[in-house]
């Protein structure tokens, strides 16, 4: 039986409506502060915190709920009779019910130009004791953090008086769920602002619920999609969609992955994605010469893939990307007329993505999960200059012939491993990936880029460990290569390129992506 109540919010969220629903039932409401006052206002009567323990408030508010006549009446364990015996004793009444959520942490730290003061300050300590407390003794203490539960509470009290054990359970389990993802916030947000360098000894992570999905990778799979708390501008969770159906787990992997290499590019750039891997990829005066250039470099593949611009897509260009079936198009913007040209496609899905071209910041994590485990690595941000790449044959490469050099190590920097990038006239001309040994992605490339390798530059996402790629290379019209260099065989790799005539770069950086 429910008899007493403490309510104390920040979030007022339908607080008068359950206010007025328990007082009907006949439970004592307790409250303090802001939440008293907005329930005395509507009428209801409330008793003070201060009322129960005895004990003002201090300290601008910091110390209210911290005693024994609340934290007692939480705690009790109502069959064990010793506990009843200490609460006659002490004068401690139970508290039967506890309806709280926290000082606006997240709100706080997410402001424009929120100070360090205002976040600290809005760190609650009573609200998670409490909390805590009540969902400890979730038997006897039904505690409500959501203002999305107060609905289920009172129907229940309404037709039996209490609010049934599973219930309790699974409010007491939110309760933990969200004092743990509160707490992550805090320590996330103090250990970015205290700029602690390296890996913290204990890692805590928290991501916020988006969408369930449909299914997974396979229909078979369960999966959801989460975002992280913090300012998404530029990045995937916060991207709005203009057209089209849900979007499934693996159109959010795909589009991540062709949102990631396009953040490599500053000049108008279009990528081509399918199943996560680049497979056209283009840079030109404008977006139209840019779709032009990924759409020709594998027409074949781009069908049913993703469509990534970095620049806003205007009616020519929607056009052309309207002549075949692609999934999903994500750009900063559109044209009025693009969108209407692009709503025109069956299944199509369109997303505008602000800040499109918005980097990974510094601090950035990578995760990778493994059975029983977590691998953690710094976001691979890392790009070669100009200035530090190392010439290691006789013949070299003009500045036009070194833009695409560099341009190709953009996109094998994010083909997985081994990868080959092919690249022409700052076009992708063939790639190869993901294969097991570097020679068969070598011919892959070549294979996928026919008649246009000839004239075309080649980058490997690593080392070459033996020279025999260099005649396959040679024979397929290759001009020049970039590659991270450091095998022990180099001298054999520079020595075939120097009797062909090809140009070869060193970055001393290579770029495995598994």
């Amino acid at each position: 039986m429910i008899k007493r109540a403490l309510v104390s919010v920040s979030d007022k969220t339908g607080i008068v409506e359950l206010g007025k629903a328990l007082v009907k039932e006949g439970i004592e409401l307790i409250s303090t502060g802001g939440t008293a006052k907005v329930l005395k206002d509507a009428g209801l009567r409330v008793t003070g915190v201060s009322d129960i323990t005895g004990f003002p408030e201090c300290l601008d508010g910091r110390v209210k709920t911290l005693h024994p006549m609340v934290h007692g009446g939480l705690l009790a364990v109502r069959r064990n009779s010793e506990h009843m015996k200490q609460l006659g004793e002490l004068g401690i009444k139970p508290i039967d019910m506890a309806v709280i959520n926290l000082y606006p942490f997240k709100q706080t730290i997410l402001k424009e130009n929120a100070k360090w003061e205002d976040a600290i300050e809005n760190i609650d300590i009573g609200g998670p004791a409490m909390l805590r407390s009540a969902a400890k003794n979730y038997q006897d203490v039904v505690v409500v953090t959501d203002p999305a539960d107060y609905i289920t509470v009172i129907d229940e009290i309404k037709s039996d008086k209490d609010v049934c054990l599973e219930t309790r359970i699974r409010l007491a389990g939110k309760v933990f769920e969200h004092t743990s993802h509160y707490d992550s916030l805090i320590a996330s947000y103090i250990v970015k602002e205290a700029k602690v360098k390296g890996f913290p000894e204990t890692l805590t992570v928290t991501y916020e619920k988006v969408q369930d999905m449909r299914y997974g990778e396979n229909p078979h799979q369960r999966a959801v999609f989460y975002r992280e708390v913090g300012n998404n501008k530029g990045f995937l969770s916060d991207a709005g969609q203009l057209h089209g159906k849900g979007l499934s787990f693996n159109n959010i992997n795909d589009t991540n992955g062709a949102l990631e290499l396009l953040k490599e590019f500053d000049e108008p750039t279009v990528i081509a994605v399918k199943h996560a891997n680049p497979c056209g990829v283009g840079s030109g005066k404008n977006i139209y010469d840019a779709y032009i250039k990924a759409y020709e470099a594998d027409p074949v593949s781009i069908f049913g893939g993703i469509v990534a611009a970095n620049m806003e897509i205007d009616e020519k260009t929607a056009r052309e990307i309207s002549k075949i079936y692609v999934e999903i198009v994500v750009a900063p913007s559109y044209e009025q007329k693009a969108i209407e040209i692009l709503k025109g496609k069956k299944n199509i899905r369109i997303l505008k993505l602000d800040g499109i071209t918005n980097k990974y910041p510094e601090n950035a994590y990578d995760f990778k999960k493994v059975g029983g485990g977590l691998l953690v690595q710094d976001y691979n941000s890392r790009f070669i200059d100009r200035e530090k790449l190392t010439c290691v044959t006789a013949s070299k490469p003009d500045r036009d012939m070194t833009d695409n050099l560099l341009f190709a190590w953009k996109v094998v920097k994010h083909t997985r491993s081994n990868g080959i990038v092919l690249a022409r006239n700052k076009q992708s001309t063939g790639i190869g990936m993901g294969q097991p040994n570097r020679v068969q992605a070598v011919r892959i490339a070549l294979q996928n880029a026919g008649d246009k390798s000839r004239g075309s530059v080649l980058a490997s996402d690593a080392f070459f460990p033996f020279d025999d790629w260099v005649e396959s290379a040679a024979n397929a019209g290759i001009k020049a290569v970039i590659q991270p260099g450091g095998s022990i065989r180099d001298k054999d790799s520079i020595e075939a390129c120097n009797k062909h005539g090809i140009a070869m770069l060193f970055t001393g950086m290579r770029h495995f992506r598994h």
